[in-house]
């Protein structure tokens, strides 16, 4: 598998070097595909209550292949589960773009299913970098894989005006030509990562740990045992840390989702940068840049949040997380007609996910021992997709029926609540029962 300590040495970097890569690819198609999602879903439906059906079905689709992606990689490893699943994504891109011309609703939300598994193979990524890594310089292996997803994410939504006339100049409507580009993408992944994660960091990490705990190796390193779901939730039942990681996890990426699925549609009744509408809204480029400061903030600021949870502790990152993300919904429910405001509501709740992902991760990686912290990692993968699939789904109905103040008044509730949760589980009391 390696032929020296020295090999062995280089292979955490190698590991993340090559995810980094695959990131770069894979948030470019993702930039592109979700704002493009939801203008296309208005306009197929003919209504903004169905602007985020489209996130909630690759959010479902996400979540239902998170745990038989952990599997597979136990079994098959990273390189296996990550490019397949990818491979998936790129036929719901393909499924997208067919929507367009045939103008059918019902085959976008399929497209928009199967392309959720590629999202949950760029939530599985960071856990990869985390195979090989030191305890000390575990949340800065994984924030480089979160990172990386910074320059495609934050260039894709900008990338929809340019890319739409690669659509026209085929004789294609203006929004297949964005699917087909991240089409290519997403392939384009799945390659780096089933060459590159050679040999693959899981089962290095399997072999390590057996050979420190002087036990004998697993024939051929692939004949696990697979660790139940229900294995994985009493793993994370059983730890109040672990518990206080997945909670804040699922609900950063909940309300994230939920807020930021419809900004594309609500930008469009306001105009400039001076409030409401009347007549005209923001334009396409104006929504590009607002949701590339959101990308920008989910992962630009990724290596210091990661440096300062192995520094400062994951605990202390986790606080500030929330405490961002209570800021975002307030100045997002209060000025929401103004679009520099909407923005900056929109970084701070991209920087908010971004620290309770990382240190929440890390926290999760470091809670849970040996295969039950893979299947754990799936599970808490699928309650994510769960969370995500129930904010998109809630977002366009809220957006149509009570306005974006309302919705981010809502998700400043649940924020508020995940804390309160968090201090009495922390203090052990919510720990306790649990345990028991």
């Amino acid at each position: 598998m390696f032929k020296s300590g020295a090999s062995l040495a280089a292979l955490p970097a190698r590991a993340v070097t090559t995810l980094v890569v695959g990131q770069l690819l894979i948030g470019t198609a993702a930039g592109l595909v979700l704002p493009v999602a939801a203008l296309l879903a208005v306009e197929l439906s003919g209504s903004n209550a169905y602007a985020g059906w489209p996130v909630m079905a690759l959010s479902l689709a996400g979540a239902a292949a998170a745990h038989p992606l952990a599997v597979l990689a136990l079994t098959r490893g990273r390189r296996v589960a990550l490019a397949g699943g990818l491979v998936v994504s790129a036929v719901g891109a393909h499924a997208m773009l067919l929507a367009t011309i045939w103008g059918s609703f019902a085959v976008l939300l399929m497209g928009a299913a199967l392309f959720g598994v590629g999202l949950a193979v760029l939530l599985q990524t960071r856990f990869a970098a985390t195979d090989l890594a030191a305890p000390a310089t575990r949340g800065r292996d994984l924030s480089f894989v979160v990172w990386a997803i910074t320059p495609g994410a934050v260039a894709g939504p900008n990338l929809i005006g340019r890319t739409a006339g690669i659509g026209s100049s085929l004789g294609l409507p203006e929004l297949a030509g964005p699917l087909l580009f991240s089409a290519v993408g997403l392939m384009g992944a799945a390659l780096v990562l089933f060459v590159g994660l050679r040999p693959d960091p899981l089962f290095v990490a399997r072999l390590l740990d057996d050979a420190a705990a002087a036990s004998p190796p697993r024939p051929g390193a692939v004949v696990v045992k697979r660790p139940s779901f229900a294995a994985g939730l009493a793993a994370i039942r059983t730890s109040p840390r672990a518990g206080v990681a997945v909670a804040t996890v699922v609900m950063a990426h909940l309300v994230m989702v939920a807020v930021m699925s419809v900004p594309p549609v609500h930008l469009q009744g306001v105009a400039g940068t001076g409030g409401a509408g009347q007549g005209h809204g923001a334009t396409l480029t104006i929504i590009g840049i607002t949701l590339s400061l959101h990308f920008a903030g989910m992962y630009a600021f990724s290596p210091a949040i990661g440096w300062l949870a192995d520094r400062a502790g994951r605990v202390p990152v986790l606080a500030g997380a929330i405490g961002t993300l209570a800021t975002a919904m307030v100045i997002a429910a209060v000025w929401e007609g103004n679009v520099a405001a909407v923005s900056v509501g929109l970084l701070l709740l991209g920087l908010g996910w971004s620290g309770a992902l990382i240190a929440g991760s890390a926290l999760l990686a470091e809670s849970v021992a040996g295969d039950r912290r893979v299947t754990a990692q799936g599970i808490i993968d699928t309650l994510m997709g769960l969370a995500a699939a129930v904010g998109a789904a809630g977002s366009g109905l809220a957006l149509e029926t009570f306005g974006f103040p309302a919705l981010n008044l809502a998700a400043l509730a649940l924020v508020a609540g995940v804390a309160v949760w968090a201090v009495r589980g922390l203090r052990g009391g919510l720990g306790v029962r649990l345990a028991g």
